[in-house]
Formats: C-alpha cells, structure tokens, sequence
C-alpha cells in the first residue's frame, strides 16, 4: 500500500474486544508497544525465539488486519553465539497509543492497577502465562510468572489481583533480576481450568498434564 493508502485504511481499524483482552495479557508479559509523534500513535511489536514461532504466527493472525508484513526471523550475535528469534509489528494507530498511556509511564511498563483489577479475564491471564509463564521442573506442579521487569510493590498488586480475581494462591521468588510470582501447587489445578481452553497447543507444555 501506498502511505496515503496505509492512513486511510488505518482510519477504519478498531480493536476488538478479544483482541483488547490479548493486548492487556501481552502487555502483562513480552510485547512492547512503541511510540511515534509524541505519543499521538503507537505500534505494538511482538518478538519470540524462533523455537516459539507458533505462538508469534498465532499473535498474527489474531491481529492481522492491523499488520501488512508477515512474521520475519532474525538472527543477532551475542558473546559469540547466534539467537534467532520471530518476530512482527503491527502498524501505528492512536488507540495503541490509549494503551501505551494506560501500560507505560515515563517510557517504562508499569502495572495499572484499577484497569486490570476491571479488564484481565482469563483470555488475558491465559496470554500473560504464556508469554511469562515457566514450570520449575516436571515433578513440581506450581508454576511461576516471570515478572521481574516490575517492582515489589507493582508484584504485589499482581499477586493480590491473582487472589481477587481467580483465587489463585501465590508467593514471590526473588533472582538476580527481581521477583518472580510463584502459583503454589494448591492453585495450579485452579489456574490450568481457568487458561486451558485459551492456551494454544504448543505452549500446552507449561500446563499441568
């Protein structure tokens, strides 16, 4: 498209309610959204490693009006080993840039509190455990959410919004980088009936059998 045909058609472009509820888990976890002319538009740009392509191709197709180019791999050399990752972005649009106000303050990812106690749903939690979620080994069933990127009190808002909303039992797991959100096991049957339906086949593996 041409770039006069590019902001017509934005102009028709609306978010739909599904595609809002993956968003909000998103934002919970990897993807970024990117700002241009001073804040007016955003873009939201998703990137995985090459081995999670299945659920970058998913990603597309959920919002696939909103993006004109396929998912492309890339390679970057770090430490003298090669990391290839899948990776997309969608175009800009000012109601990407609604939700950059609501997710980032002072260009870092924060955790709006009120907007998530009224708009996470399992669709959302089910995205955000799939972007961040990690089992610790086959023999343990709790399962932890990286959540690192955030501070203790914005982890704690989390783990009270886990037990308001879906009744699910957490702790926090400090490592080198901050703190993790530990489900214990009690809770993980609980958050396996609340996701399993949204959880695309190959992320299943992080899912209780």
């Amino acid at each position: 498209m041409r770039s006069r045909e590019i902001e017509n058609y934005k102009k028709n472009l609306i978010l739909l309610d599904r595609q809002k509820k993956i968003l909000i888990g998103t934002l919970l976890g990897d993807a970024h959204l990117e700002a241009y002319y001073r804040d007016e538009v955003a873009r939201l740009k998703i990137e995985h490693s090459y081995k999670q392509r299945e659920y970058v191709n998913w990603f597309y197709r959920e919002f696939q009006d909103w993006i004109l180019t396929r998912p492309k791999k890339r390679e970057k050399k770090r430490w003298g080993k090669v990391y290839q990752s899948y990776y997309f972005s969608t175009l800009t649009h000012p109601q990407l840039a609604e939700f950059r106000k609501i997710f980032y303050k002072n260009k870092k990812k924060v955790v709006p509190e009120e907007f998530l106690r009224k708009n996470l749903d399992n669709l959302g939690l089910a995205v955000w455990f799939m972007d961040d979620g990690s089992i610790k080994s086959k023999q343990c069933s709790g399962r932890f959410l990286n959540t690192q990127s955030f501070t203790e009190n914005e982890v704690k808002i989390l783990q009270s919004i886990l037990k308001e909303k879906f009744l699910l039992k957490s702790t926090t797991r400090p490592d080198k980088n901050g703190l993790q959100i530990y489900i214990i096991s009690k809770s993980a049957k609980t958050l396996n009936e609340l996701i399993r339906k949204h959880t695309i086949p190959s992320m299943r593996y992080k899912l209780l059998n």
